[in-house]
């Protein structure tokens, strides 16, 4: 069964492997196959659900509350997140301003069939909104019992030190920040990370897979395979082109002799890589078939060895991406 760890420096307890559905639910997967893969991760003991009001543009929430209908509330932790825009491109539609907030708090809940988020995530972070509104409407939220706990996705170290001081003034749980990160991608490691610990914010990380590159199915000079990650231009394509060159992929095959030593798979080693870090709270998966679940849940509770660490950077070397800069890249600089 998976393993818990506490969210941040909170009391909240959340599993170390969170189902996520950013891309499967309403867009690559039919309904009732994501219904199949919840029900796969509840078995395998992932109680901790994260999503968006922007992921299928509000659709995945609502799969996601379906899925979960008729589940003991209290024995699950549900995650979602306000930004982008769910609506028709309204001027108000996108960021954190008040209104915005107040009104997608209220439809994430009506989707997901719940009263309450367990954690609200600001999905980027808004220059063009004081961060003192943003984090009042968050307060507000939290005092209306509408959300546990806030969190943020893609700030930057500054950011989070500056969202954690106003959280601190208005008396709310802020204890987490939701980033990219992978063996190939670590550019939280320099600041955001020590930022992070400094005011007691825990990761939950997306992407540990690196959108299957870590998997070690993408061989170099072969072509993806089909129906693959790299060959969804609806999506997924744009976010993994980055790591589509033969240099990244001829390193990555160098990793399979280290998962072989400790009986994991390519991806069970790369989720566990993550969950060495000592600030990472949870690492999120998603699936579009259930039995990606039952699999990699099997990376909870792996120690991979000190000396087996330093073999995974030997082999990586200088493909992995470390520069703290590459995070103001995930979110606009005006709406």
């Amino acid at each position: 069964m998976v393993n818990y760890r506490y969210l941040g420096n909170s009391g909240l307890k959340i599993t170390e492997l969170t189902y996520g559905n950013w891309i499967t639910h309403a867009s690559q997967v039919e309904n009732d196959q994501a219904k199949a893969c919840v029900r796969a991760a509840l078995d395998v003991g992932i109680s901790s659900f994260d999503t968006a009001d922007v992921y299928a543009n509000t659709a995945a929430e609502v799969v996601l509350g379906d899925a979960l209908k008729g589940e003991r509330r209290e024995s699950l932790e549900i995650f979602t997140k306000v930004f982008w825009s769910t609506g028709p491109g309204g001027a108000n539609d996108m960021g954190l301003s008040r209104k915005h907030i107040m009104e997608s708090i209220n439809g994430s809940l009506t989707r997901l069939q719940t009263d309450y988020v367990d954690l609200y995530q600001a999905h980027r972070y808004d220059y063009d909104t004081p961060l003192e509104e943003t984090m009042s409407a968050f307060a507000d939220i939290v005092h209306a019992g509408k959300a546990h706990y806030i969190g943020v996705s893609e700030w930057t170290a500054d950011q989070i030190r500056a969202g954690a001081a106003l959280a601190k003034e208005l008396r709310i749980p802020f204890v987490s920040s939701q980033p990219q990160y992978s063996m190939l991608w670590r550019v939280i490691e320099d600041e955001v990370v020590p930022a992070s610990k400094e005011v007691g914010v825990g990761q939950i990380v997306w992407s540990p897979v690196a959108q299957g590159i870590l998997t070690g199915k993408y061989k170099p000079g072969q072509p993806a395979p089909a129906g693959s990650r790299a060959t969804d231009e609806k999506s997924g394509a744009r976010f993994i082109e980055r790591f589509m060159n033969d240099d990244i992929l001829t390193r990555v095959q160098g990793l399979q002799p280290v998962a072989d030593e400790l009986g994991l798979t390519m991806a069970q080693l790369a989720i566990a890589w993550v969950l060495q870090n000592d600030n990472v709270s949870a690492a999120i998966i998603g699936a579009s078939r259930p039995e990606q679940i039952v699999d990699n849940a099997k990376a909870s509770g792996v120690e991979i060895p000190a000396e087996l660490m330093a073999r995974i950077d030997e082999v990586l070397g200088d493909v992995v991406e470390r520069d703290p800069a590459r995070t103001v890249e995930a979110g606009p600089r005006s709406r």
